[in-house]
Protein backbone atom coordinates (compact mmCIF):
# COMPACT_ATOMS: atom_id res chain seq x y z
CA UNK A 1 0.00 0.00 0.00
CA UNK A 2 2.67 2.46 0.63
CA UNK A 3 4.40 1.97 -2.91
CA UNK A 4 0.65 2.12 -4.51
CA UNK A 5 0.07 5.67 -2.35
CA UNK A 6 3.87 6.66 -3.70
CA UNK A 7 2.96 5.70 -6.97
CA UNK A 8 -0.57 7.81 -7.02
CA UNK A 9 1.15 10.89 -5.38
CA UNK A 10 3.64 10.94 -8.06
CA UNK A 11 1.06 10.46 -11.03
CA UNK A 12 -0.74 13.54 -9.82
CA UNK A 13 1.98 15.67 -9.39
CA UNK A 14 3.19 14.47 -13.03
CA UNK A 15 -0.63 15.29 -14.13
CA UNK A 16 -0.22 18.80 -12.25
CA UNK A 17 2.72 19.96 -14.19
CA UNK A 18 1.56 18.80 -17.17
CA UNK A 19 -1.75 20.83 -16.75
CA UNK A 20 0.65 23.94 -15.69
CA UNK A 21 2.86 23.33 -18.67
CA UNK A 22 -0.55 23.56 -20.91
CA UNK A 23 -2.03 26.85 -19.60
CA UNK A 24 -2.01 29.20 -22.54
CA UNK A 25 0.02 32.37 -22.15
CA UNK A 26 -2.31 34.84 -24.54
CA UNK A 27 -1.76 38.63 -25.36
CA UNK A 28 -4.80 40.51 -25.92
CA UNK A 29 -4.84 43.98 -28.71
CA UNK A 30 -7.80 45.75 -28.27
CA UNK A 31 -9.88 47.52 -31.35
CA UNK A 32 -12.46 50.33 -30.56
CA UNK A 33 -13.13 53.56 -29.73
CA UNK A 34 -13.98 55.83 -26.99
CA UNK A 35 -15.83 52.61 -25.00
CA UNK A 36 -12.72 51.06 -25.70
CA UNK A 37 -10.05 53.68 -24.94
CA UNK A 38 -11.90 54.62 -21.83
CA UNK A 39 -11.45 58.65 -22.16
CA UNK A 40 -14.22 59.15 -19.72
CA UNK A 41 -12.64 57.19 -16.43
CA UNK A 42 -10.34 58.76 -14.70
CA UNK A 43 -7.73 56.39 -14.64
CA UNK A 44 -8.43 54.51 -17.99
CA UNK A 45 -4.75 52.76 -17.52
CA UNK A 46 -6.59 50.49 -14.98
CA UNK A 47 -9.65 51.41 -15.56
CA UNK A 48 -10.94 50.86 -19.13
CA UNK A 49 -12.38 47.71 -20.17
CA UNK A 50 -9.23 46.54 -21.64
CA UNK A 51 -7.77 46.36 -18.39
CA UNK A 52 -11.00 45.22 -16.32
CA UNK A 53 -10.92 42.36 -19.10
CA UNK A 54 -7.50 41.22 -18.64
CA UNK A 55 -8.05 41.67 -14.10
CA UNK A 56 -10.36 39.55 -14.64
CA UNK A 57 -9.05 36.91 -17.50
CA UNK A 58 -5.66 36.91 -14.63
CA UNK A 59 -7.76 35.40 -11.70
CA UNK A 60 -8.42 32.33 -13.58
CA UNK A 61 -6.60 29.70 -13.11
CA UNK A 62 -7.24 28.35 -16.65
CA UNK A 63 -4.94 30.91 -18.32
CA UNK A 64 -1.11 31.66 -18.44
CA UNK A 65 0.40 34.47 -18.31
CA UNK A 66 -1.82 37.63 -20.07
CA UNK A 67 -0.48 41.15 -21.43
CA UNK A 68 -2.71 43.32 -23.28
CA UNK A 69 -2.41 46.79 -25.97
CA UNK A 70 -5.50 48.94 -25.36
CA UNK A 71 -5.57 50.36 -29.12
CA UNK A 72 -9.43 52.50 -28.89
CA UNK A 73 -9.70 55.54 -30.22
CA UNK A 74 -11.86 58.17 -29.23
CA UNK A 75 -14.51 59.12 -32.34
CA UNK A 76 -12.90 55.97 -34.15
CA UNK A 77 -14.39 54.23 -37.22
CA UNK A 78 -14.01 51.12 -38.76
CA UNK A 79 -12.97 53.27 -41.69
CA UNK A 80 -10.16 54.67 -39.58
CA UNK A 81 -8.80 51.46 -38.77
CA UNK A 82 -8.66 50.23 -42.18
CA UNK A 83 -5.41 48.86 -43.59
CA UNK A 84 -3.07 51.49 -45.20
CA UNK A 85 -3.73 54.05 -42.35
CA UNK A 86 -1.40 55.00 -39.77
CA UNK A 87 -4.38 53.69 -36.68
CA UNK A 88 -3.75 50.06 -38.00
CA UNK A 89 0.08 50.60 -38.31
CA UNK A 90 -0.25 51.06 -34.93
CA UNK A 91 -2.38 47.93 -33.75
CA UNK A 92 0.19 45.65 -35.94
CA UNK A 93 3.10 47.38 -34.15
CA UNK A 94 1.17 46.61 -30.94
CA UNK A 95 1.29 43.20 -31.47
CA UNK A 96 4.24 42.93 -32.55
CA UNK A 97 5.46 44.62 -29.85
CA UNK A 98 4.77 41.71 -27.08
CA UNK A 99 7.82 40.04 -25.55
CA UNK A 100 6.19 36.68 -25.43
CA UNK A 101 6.09 35.62 -29.32
CA UNK A 102 4.55 32.12 -28.30
CA UNK A 103 1.84 33.55 -26.76
CA UNK A 104 -1.52 33.01 -27.95
CA UNK A 105 -2.29 36.32 -30.46
CA UNK A 106 -6.05 37.61 -29.73
CA UNK A 107 -7.53 40.77 -31.42
CA UNK A 108 -10.76 41.49 -29.47
CA UNK A 109 -12.84 44.16 -31.71
CA UNK A 110 -15.30 45.99 -30.68
CA UNK A 111 -16.09 48.64 -33.61
CA UNK A 112 -19.78 50.07 -34.71
CA UNK A 113 -20.38 52.63 -32.66
CA UNK A 114 -19.01 55.57 -33.87
CA UNK A 115 -19.85 53.76 -37.52
CA UNK A 116 -24.04 53.95 -36.60
CA UNK A 117 -23.82 57.95 -35.83
CA UNK A 118 -26.17 59.85 -38.52
CA UNK A 119 -23.13 62.68 -38.99
CA UNK A 120 -20.12 63.48 -36.66
CA UNK A 121 -17.49 60.74 -37.27
CA UNK A 122 -15.18 59.82 -40.09
CA UNK A 123 -17.77 58.38 -43.01
CA UNK A 124 -20.61 58.21 -40.25
CA UNK A 125 -23.53 56.92 -40.98
CA UNK A 126 -21.95 53.75 -42.46
CA UNK A 127 -24.36 51.54 -43.91
CA UNK A 128 -24.47 47.81 -42.66
CA UNK A 129 -22.83 46.43 -46.03
CA UNK A 130 -19.90 49.20 -45.80
CA UNK A 131 -19.80 47.93 -42.12
CA UNK A 132 -19.06 44.61 -42.79
CA UNK A 133 -16.90 45.36 -45.21
CA UNK A 134 -14.66 47.67 -43.39
CA UNK A 135 -14.37 44.73 -40.76
CA UNK A 136 -13.63 41.78 -43.25
CA UNK A 137 -10.94 43.91 -44.97
CA UNK A 138 -9.31 44.57 -41.37
CA UNK A 139 -9.75 40.41 -40.46
CA UNK A 140 -8.47 39.61 -43.79
CA UNK A 141 -5.40 41.60 -43.14
CA UNK A 142 -4.57 40.94 -39.56
CA UNK A 143 -5.12 37.00 -40.64
CA UNK A 144 -2.54 37.52 -43.48
CA UNK A 145 -0.08 38.88 -41.04
CA UNK A 146 -0.33 36.89 -38.05
CA UNK A 147 -2.11 33.75 -39.66
CA UNK A 148 -1.77 32.06 -36.05
CA UNK A 149 -4.05 34.55 -34.36
CA UNK A 150 -7.21 34.60 -33.22
CA UNK A 151 -9.97 37.40 -34.00
CA UNK A 152 -12.97 38.14 -31.63
CA UNK A 153 -15.84 40.25 -32.95
CA UNK A 154 -17.31 41.56 -29.73
CA UNK A 155 -21.08 42.49 -30.26
CA UNK A 156 -21.46 46.75 -29.54
CA UNK A 157 -23.32 48.05 -26.56
CA UNK A 158 -26.54 50.04 -26.42
CA UNK A 159 -26.20 53.66 -26.16
CA UNK A 160 -29.57 55.84 -25.35
CA UNK A 161 -31.80 56.86 -28.45
CA UNK A 162 -31.59 60.55 -27.46
CA UNK A 163 -27.87 60.13 -27.77
CA UNK A 164 -26.34 63.47 -29.33
CA UNK A 165 -23.30 64.67 -28.20
CA UNK A 166 -20.66 66.78 -30.46
CA UNK A 167 -21.77 63.69 -32.99
CA UNK A 168 -25.47 63.09 -33.71
CA UNK A 169 -26.82 59.54 -32.88
CA UNK A 170 -30.18 59.19 -31.97
CA UNK A 171 -32.83 56.60 -32.73
CA UNK A 172 -31.79 55.97 -36.41
CA UNK A 173 -28.13 55.63 -35.18
CA UNK A 174 -28.77 52.66 -32.41
CA UNK A 175 -30.94 51.02 -35.07
CA UNK A 176 -28.42 51.34 -37.38
CA UNK A 177 -25.95 49.91 -34.92
CA UNK A 178 -27.68 46.85 -34.43
CA UNK A 179 -28.33 45.79 -37.63
CA UNK A 180 -24.52 45.51 -37.65
CA UNK A 181 -25.07 42.75 -35.17
CA UNK A 182 -26.40 40.10 -37.44
CA UNK A 183 -24.03 41.16 -39.83
CA UNK A 184 -20.95 40.45 -37.45
CA UNK A 185 -22.50 36.86 -36.61
CA UNK A 186 -22.74 36.21 -40.26
CA UNK A 187 -19.48 36.99 -41.20
CA UNK A 188 -17.74 34.87 -37.99
CA UNK A 189 -19.64 32.04 -39.36
CA UNK A 190 -17.77 31.90 -43.11
CA UNK A 191 -14.93 32.64 -41.52
CA UNK A 192 -15.47 29.39 -39.42
CA UNK A 193 -16.48 27.72 -42.51
CA UNK A 194 -13.53 29.16 -44.68
CA UNK A 195 -10.72 29.04 -41.90
CA UNK A 196 -11.51 27.29 -39.09
CA UNK A 197 -10.68 28.26 -35.30
CA UNK A 198 -9.41 31.92 -36.46
CA UNK A 199 -12.47 34.31 -36.01
CA UNK A 200 -15.19 33.91 -33.26
CA UNK A 201 -18.10 36.01 -32.29
CA UNK A 202 -17.08 37.36 -28.51
CA UNK A 203 -19.64 38.81 -26.03
CA UNK A 204 -23.17 39.26 -26.74
CA UNK A 205 -24.83 39.88 -23.35
CA UNK A 206 -23.64 43.47 -22.75
CA UNK A 207 -25.96 45.10 -25.27
CA UNK A 208 -28.82 44.38 -23.05
CA UNK A 209 -27.17 44.35 -19.82
CA UNK A 210 -26.40 48.08 -20.40
CA UNK A 211 -29.73 48.87 -21.78
CA UNK A 212 -31.21 47.41 -18.57
CA UNK A 213 -28.85 48.97 -16.37
CA UNK A 214 -27.95 52.45 -17.80
CA UNK A 215 -28.50 54.11 -14.84
CA UNK A 216 -26.32 52.44 -12.45
CA UNK A 217 -23.35 51.64 -15.19
CA UNK A 218 -23.19 54.62 -18.33
CA UNK A 219 -22.24 57.94 -17.45
CA UNK A 220 -24.95 60.60 -17.24
CA UNK A 221 -23.86 63.04 -20.13
CA UNK A 222 -25.73 66.49 -21.13
CA UNK A 223 -26.36 66.62 -24.96
CA UNK A 224 -28.32 68.09 -26.82
CA UNK A 225 -31.58 66.23 -27.07
CA UNK A 226 -31.20 66.11 -22.98
CA UNK A 227 -29.19 63.64 -20.93
CA UNK A 228 -27.96 60.59 -22.83
CA UNK A 229 -25.76 57.43 -21.66
CA UNK A 230 -22.89 56.21 -23.76
CA UNK A 231 -19.93 55.43 -21.76
CA UNK A 232 -19.07 52.58 -19.29
CA UNK A 233 -18.37 54.71 -15.67
CA UNK A 234 -16.01 52.77 -13.05
CA UNK A 235 -18.87 50.53 -12.24
CA UNK A 236 -19.85 49.41 -15.96
CA UNK A 237 -16.36 49.54 -17.06
CA UNK A 238 -15.74 46.38 -14.57
CA UNK A 239 -19.03 44.76 -15.86
CA UNK A 240 -17.94 45.28 -19.43
CA UNK A 241 -14.60 43.88 -19.17
CA UNK A 242 -16.05 41.43 -16.96
CA UNK A 243 -18.35 40.30 -20.56
CA UNK A 244 -15.36 40.65 -22.86
CA UNK A 245 -12.64 38.53 -20.37
CA UNK A 246 -15.20 35.79 -20.04
CA UNK A 247 -15.47 35.46 -24.14
CA UNK A 248 -12.01 36.08 -25.11
CA UNK A 249 -11.23 32.92 -22.22
CA UNK A 250 -14.23 30.81 -23.75
CA UNK A 251 -12.64 31.13 -27.21
CA UNK A 252 -8.82 30.48 -26.00
CA UNK A 253 -10.40 27.34 -23.94
CA UNK A 254 -12.05 26.14 -26.96
CA UNK A 255 -8.67 26.22 -28.81
CA UNK A 256 -6.36 24.24 -26.10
Amino acid sequence: MKYLFIVVLLLCNVSAAIIGVKKPNVNVVFIGDSITQGVQLSDPATEAPPATAIAWMRKQKDLGTIEFSNQGHSGYTTLDFLPGGKTFAKVEDAANAFADKNALLVFSVKLGTNDSAIHGPHGAPVSPDNYIQNVKTITDKLLADFPKAIIIFEHPIWYSPNTYNGSMYLQEGLSRLQSYVPKLDSLAGAYAAANPKHVFVGDKKAFDYFEKNHQTELIAENGKQGTFYLHPNKTGAVSLGEFWGKAIERVVKSNF
